[in-house]
């Protein structure tokens, strides 16, 4: 199992920087990263040349980053003394739903980024296939850590609220294999890895055909404008390209 972890996080780290890249429309450039952890994604995207700052409130994490990758990751209280439009791209995956101040931060991530910067959102997706399958017993909903719930619907809008437009989404249905067995683990099943993994890719092949299924979602933002604001009300309809990180 820890081999098969190990795996699957250097293929996502791969098609998480492929698609920041893609999306940004640019091969380097001032990332922020936050909730950097212990840092694999931040060394992922300065080993492709960006400028990468990195932002993470757990100490140990901090450390860990500075031993293995000689990553210097800064404390919370750093996303304060940024000067405005000071990135290109900001990445937050699995970070959101942990906020406590949801509302100060969209207006922080607007005022650090440029005019035609790139925000990128990853949040567990409630309304997916594995959460209606396992009802209270979904493992995304990680109470009390998590305090939001996200639907794309939702985020879109919270991100209207605070000047983003919503130009694209796209699914990571990998990460239904990985909540499926914790969620087995909560009812107390036996086989819980094996069942796991039989509801993992019943999730996977619901968020293949509609991608609005997968277990997490990844948002990409930019700042409203006269164009961005025609591209996300069409995002729903036309956006249908499979995803790098779905294949």
């Amino acid at each position: 199992m820890n081999s098969v972890y190990h795996l699957v996080r250097s293929y996502m780290l791969w098609s998480k920087a492929r698609l920041v890249e893609r999306e940004a429309h640019r091969r380097t450039g001032r990332l922020l990263d936050i909730g950097a952890g212990t840092g694999y994604f931040a060394d992922t995207m300065r080993l492709r040349e960006w400028d990468v700052e990195a932002i993470e409130k757990n100490e140990y994490a901090r450390t860990f980053a500075q031993t293995h990758f000689d990553l210097t990751i800064r404390p919370e209280s750093a996303l304060g003394e940024y000067a405005p439009g000071s990135f290109d791209v900001i990445t937050l995956w699995h970070v959101m739903e942990h906020l406590q101040h949801l509302n100060e931060t969209w207006e922080r991530l607007h005022t650090l980024l440029t005019e035609k910067g790139t925000l990128v959102v990853a949040v567990p997706n409630c309304s997916s296939y594995d959460a209606r399958l396992y009802g209270a017993y979904w493992a995304a909903y990680d109470v009390p850590r998590h305090l939001w719930h996200f639907t794309p619907s939702t985020i879109q809008q919270l991100g209207s609220q605070h000047g983003f437009a919503l130009a694209s989404y796209w699914p990571m249905p990998m990460d239904a294999f990985y909540v499926s067995m914790l969620s087995e683990q909560h009812i107390g099943r036996s086989l819980a890895f094996l069942r796991g993994i039989k509801s993992g890719l019943q999730a996977w092949l619901h968020a293949w055909d509609d991608k609005e299924q997968s277990s997490s979602m990844i948002y990409i933002f930019r700042k409203k404008s006269a164009r961005n604001e025609t591209v996300a009300a069409t995002t729903s309809t036309s956006n249908d390209e499979q995803s790098p990180i779905s294949k």
